[in-house]
């Protein structure tokens, strides 16, 4: 039995949604997408509080990506959207860190991102959020700054995919599992970071604080 408060040590796998916040997309020269795009990350990627942001192998240009995690429930496959919000157990904070320099590398020669969203300390993961502690995924205020400066300052409200669109898009090629943690998207304002930065992340409701994070690059 998955034991969702510690989520992470259960998951058997990340599941990524790209270009979900329309400035995201923009900022990085990007078209809007017609239907959600996504990739993985293995569960070597997670990292705790306490933990260090390890910059990967010959990556020059490390950056952040805020983003709100749904906990899957249950064994789901072909969800239904109208059904979708039954397999959501909770959600939490998490950062999706990128190799930049890789992504665009691989974009030119058309492989995967493989180098550039997977190695290991690429999600960071806040606590666990009961999702009765959430009066609505769709309105919720995401932010992350970095010593200080604030970098991403969005609300959740501006997804091009809402959560039951993209569990059912997901759902028809892969099966999602109790544990697994699917990431929403970022919002624009993503930046290059460096050894030693902090980053520190949170989510509003209601003008209220629900939950933050902090990471140290190493």
């Amino acid at each position: 039995m998955c034991a969702f408060t510690e989520f992470w040590k259960h998951s058997k796998k990340i599941v990524c949604v790209g270009r979900n916040y329309a400035e995201h997309v923009k900022e990085l020269g990007n078209d809007l997408p017609k239907k959600p795009i996504f990739f993985l990350k293995p569960t070597t990627a997670y990292i705790r509080s306490g933990e260090k942001i390890v910059t990967p192998p010959e990556c020059e240009d490390l950056q952040h990506e805020i983003e709100l995690g749904i906990v899957i429930k249950k064994v789901g496959k072909n969800i239904a959207e109208s059904e979708a919000m039954d397999f959501v157990e909770g959600y939490a904070l998490a950062l999706d860190m990128t190799a930049r320099d890789e992504q665009r590398a691989a974009k030119e020669a058309r492989v995967p991102w493989t180098l550039a969203k997977m190695f290991d300390t690429s999600c960071p993961v806040g606590d666990f959020i009961p999702k009765e502690k959430v009066i609505d995924p769709h309105n919720l205020d995401i932010w992350l700054s970095v010593n200080g400066d604030m970098k991403q300052d969005s609300n959740t409200r501006h997804f091009i995919f809402r959560i039951p669109r993209l569990l059912s898009h997901v759902s028809k090629y892969i099966t999602l599992e109790p544990g697994d943690l699917v990431l929403t998207g970022s919002p624009a304002g993503v930046s290059r970071v460096l050894p030693g930065d902090i980053l520190k992340g949170g989510l509003k409701q209601n003008g209220e604080d629900l939950t933050s994070i902090e990471f140290i690059v190493s």
